[in-house]
């Protein structure tokens, strides 16, 4: 099948597959974790890259080649390249999210190298940003999404930057970042751009379109989108870069993950077009109801026309996606209580299952960042992080409304 001349959702099902040689309708696990050579002159061809073929599960496997052939294409999928010919970019399967954060940073940056970034990042690369990379002599660089000009400034005065890494939506206060504009300063000051795109999938944004370099998801998340198994993806759009350099790095630091996990990812994505729809139109609703809650302080989620970057979601997203945060007026107490008294909707950090799941970042996914540069990225003691599942909407929203309501007295 050509790829390209398909719909999303058809891209999602048959994308990436190849016939099974034993007529298995889907792809087997491949659970082994090395490969043999017919001669020891192919084995030098497979490891020295002249002929095509596995080698060892770490460097790769036919599980892990099928997701990742399927996502780099719904990243690319009605794309063109500078030669007006489809785009194509290359992927490579990671154990987790953060695997494939480490490979990106370590097969690009070295002592001296520096980072542009934003406030308002999922902990776990903020942490990385602020306790990892310093003591490698990379220093992270954070720039006002919502001022550009600031961001150019420091790029024309500074050459270390080598990096320019971007979210959107962030986590958790759901700000955007105008992809156009920032990726748009990537290439005129010459740099790299890398776009987590776990929250919005590429059914609801591409960044390749606006040029990025990279772009990267924790796949434990919409892309699984059942929560069975952790996963990370990085996609590149210079596919000899990502053959060559970057596939080096990630093999040698052995991030690679388990065809098992891979084979779970492969036929979650078969969904994702049907559960991305289900999971915004709930989440809308929702957005709306919280939004006329009196022990709701502010609702955070880019459909509302109130959210400050409710325009430029509707520029570069399908749809304004299914995670929101929302700020309970009683704090930090009438956010355990409100948690506390969750009947239907469950108390788990992650996101993007089939269930609604219900977070604290203050006590949970941010916990390792500083209380101060917390509150100043605008994750206050009282915030409530939700990723809309695709229960029947009323189910939903009647266990927020009793919760809400059992949460009054901390007020």
């Amino acid at each position: 099948m050509d790829d390209q001349q398909h719909g999303f959702g058809s891209a999602c099902i048959h994308g990436g597959h190849s016939a099974d040689p034993r007529y298995a309708h889907l792809t087997p696990i491949y659970a082994t974790s090395t490969y043999l050579f017919d001669t020891a002159q192919q084995g030098m061809d497979r490891f020295t890259g002249k002929e095509e073929g596995y080698i060892y599960a770490r460097f790769g496997h036919p599980n892990a080649t099928e997701a990742e052939q399927k996502i780099a294409l719904l990243e690319t999928l009605g794309l063109s390249g500078p030669d007006g010919q489809p785009l194509q970019a290359a992927a490579l399967l990671h154990g987790s999210g953060m695997a494939a954060l480490n490979t990106l940073f370590l097969a690009h940056l070295k002592a001296g190298d520096k980072i542009l970034t934003h406030h308002s990042l999922y902990g776990g690369t903020d942490e990385v940003f602020r306790k990892i990379l310093p003591g490698l002599g990379i220093e992270v660089l954070f720039a006002d999404p919502e001022a550009p000009q600031s961001a150019a400034a420091l790029l024309e005065q500074d050459p270390a930057i080598r990096l320019i890494y971007l979210e959107t939506p962030t986590n958790p206060t759901l700000r955007c970042v105008d992809l156009q504009t920032w990726i748009g300063l990537g290439r005129q000051y010459g740099r790299l751009t890398a776009v987590d795109n776990t929250f919005a999938t590429p059914y609801l944004q591409q960044p390749f379109r606006y040029g990025a370099d990279f772009v990267f998801h924790s796949t434990t998340k919409y892309l699984n989108g059942h929560g069975t198994a952790t996963g990370g993806i990085l996609i590149g759009r210079d596919r000899d870069h990502m053959a060559q350099v970057v596939t080096k790095t990630y093999r040698l630091l052995g991030g690679g993950g388990s065809p098992f996990d891979a084979w779970l990812l492969s036929l979650g994505i078969k969904t994702l077009e049907l559960r991305m729809e289900r999971h915004c139109s709930n989440a809308m609703a929702v957005a709306r109801f919280l939004e006329q809650q009196p022990e709701v302080g502010r609702v955070h989620y880019p459909g509302l026309a109130a959210h400050p970057d409710y325009q430029l979601a509707q520029q570069q997203m399908k749809m304004p996606g299914a995670m929101m945060s929302f700020e309970l007026k009683g704090g930090l107490e009438a956010g355990k209580k409100f948690i506390d008294s969750l009947r239907l909707c469950v108390r788990a950090v992650s996101l993007g299952t089939c269930d609604t799941l219900v977070s604290h970042p203050a006590s949970m996914t941010h916990y390792g960042v500083a209380k101060a540069e917390r509150e100043a990225a605008g994750i206050t003691d009282g915030l409530i992080r939700l990723s809309a599942g695709i229960e029947n909407v009323e189910d939903i929203i009647s266990d927020l409304e009793q919760a809400l309501y059992q949460a009054k007295g901390e007020r």
